[in-house]
């Protein structure tokens, strides 16, 4: 590989982190191709890529850009999962694919620019994902008044009743 390459490589790498939320480094060594198409296409299901890249150039791709913090962490046999949309999304994929796969493992992360542990990642795993997020809000949200509309249809009721009463009252005196 020549030097317009590396910096072509280079480029295009720090361009795709610079647009991801989420960054992180996995640990592939010993993973057949197969395993790997499989992480990739369950990856960009959730709006994410997986890049296998010479330690050297993803650290420099990496130097003084929005994941500066996990550029030490490029050593021995590794990869990159860039995440574009939900950043738990990504880590559910990755962690996921890790409990499957006895070879593969979650190094670090960083999030928006905040490094992550491996066990971080798998903490962010767990949490609930965007579109369930908002929907518990909204749920809250509209609890409000559905309840209120409740209240002033029991008080209406308890009126109609009381005026059917007196109605049959009158009507049977």
């Amino acid at each position: 590989m020549n030097r317009s390459d590396k910096a072509a490589i280079i480029e295009q790498l720090k361009a795709r982190a610079e647009g991801a939320s989420i960054a992180v480094v996995t640990d592939f060594k010993g993973m057949s191709v197969e395993e790997l198409t499989r992480l990739r296409v369950k990856l960009r299901e959730n709006g994410a890529e997986y890049h296998v890249v010479k330690n050297t150039l993803a650290r420099i791709a990496f130097t003084d850009g929005a994941h500066d913090v996990i550029k030490d962490a490029f050593k021995e046999n590794c990869a990159v999962a860039l995440g574009f949309a939900d950043p738990v999304a990504v880590a559910k994929a990755l962690t996921d694919f890790a409990k499957t796969s006895k070879i593969f493992a979650v190094r670090h992360g960083s999030l928006e620019g905040k490094f992550l542990s491996g066990e971080q990642v798998s903490d962010l795993a767990k949490l609930p994902s965007k579109p369930e997020l908002i929907a518990r809000a909204l749920g809250t949200m509209n609890a409000v008044p559905t309840n209120f509309v409740s209240l002033f249809a029991n008080i209406i009721r308890g009126l109609l009743y009381a005026l059917k009463g007196i109605e049959e009252k009158k009507a049977a005196a």
